[in-house]
């Protein structure tokens, strides 16, 4: 991707950055049409309105994890019905995701979810406090196979540093992926950023923790003899 030429009307910090993600023009059902009618008023938030209080947003203190990429809404779905004492912020650009997980909400009569459409980082940068998160996941992002795409992947430096920024000393990002390369990049790049300790007591990766579901797709892989890898690294300072 080239970068546009800077202007006095774009100064060098306001270029327009790499995306980890690709905006794909998928088909949105009726039913999660529906969802996105009936759900985004009740647990929609906007980017624009700024930095939130959540305590205010939930109406209560809770422990707090903030999902990057929620997909279609499934292991959201499961992780909040299994934990109504916790608070989830789900991010997802994709709209059939959004309407899904929203149509999922509502039938499930669950309360203890919020959702953004927009850019995760964002979201991070402009939304959410410092030090006022619990956890961060990170579940199968797009590894960007081809070398000259690596640039793209969501986990780099500048990612840990945010990262660590928003979750509370002592706050967790876990991350997982059923690529073996970007694990090995995911790996170096937390090992080396400051302020974290690797969970893992070999100093690599953490077997799979009870609380993140189990996918269909991952399910699949497993039967065809693919591996996934579960990375949880904790803010220290």
């Amino acid at each position: 991707m080239t970068e546009p030429t800077s202007t006095p009307e774009q100064p060098l910090e306001h270029r327009r950055t790499i995306k980890s993600f690709v905006m794909r023009a998928g088909r949105t059902t009726l039913g999660q049409q529906r969802g996105i009618e009936l759900g985004w008023p009740k647990f929609g938030l906007e980017l624009s309105d700024g930095l939130r209080d959540f305590d205010q947003v939930f109406g209560r203190q809770a422990p707090r994890t903030f999902e990057i990429g929620f997909g279609m809404g499934h292991s959201t779905l499961e992780m909040a019905a299994a934990a109504p004492e916790q608070d989830f912020i789900g991010v997802e650009v994709h709209k059939p995701g959004v309407g899904a997980l929203l149509s999922g909400l509502l039938s499930q009569n669950l309360q203890n979810v919020r959702v953004y459409s927009c850019d995760a980082l964002e979201v991070l940068r402009e939304c959410v406090a410092d030090a006022s998160l619990d956890r961060v996941l990170l579940f199968f992002p797009d590894p960007w196979h081809k070398s000259r795409h690596h640039k793209r992947r969501i986990v780099q430096p500048a990612f840990a540093e945010l990262i660590r920024q928003k979750l509370k000393v002592g706050g967790v990002l876990h991350m997982a992926t059923d690529w073996q390369p970007y694990a090995e990049h995911m790996l170096e790049v937390l090992s080396a950023a400051p302020g974290y300790r690797n969970l893992a007591t070999d100093g690599a990766y953490v077997p799979r923790p009870a609380e993140r579901p189990v996918t269909k797709f991952e399910r699949r892989g497993e039967r065809l003899g693919h591996g996934v890898w579960d990375l949880k690294f904790q803010r220290v300072d």
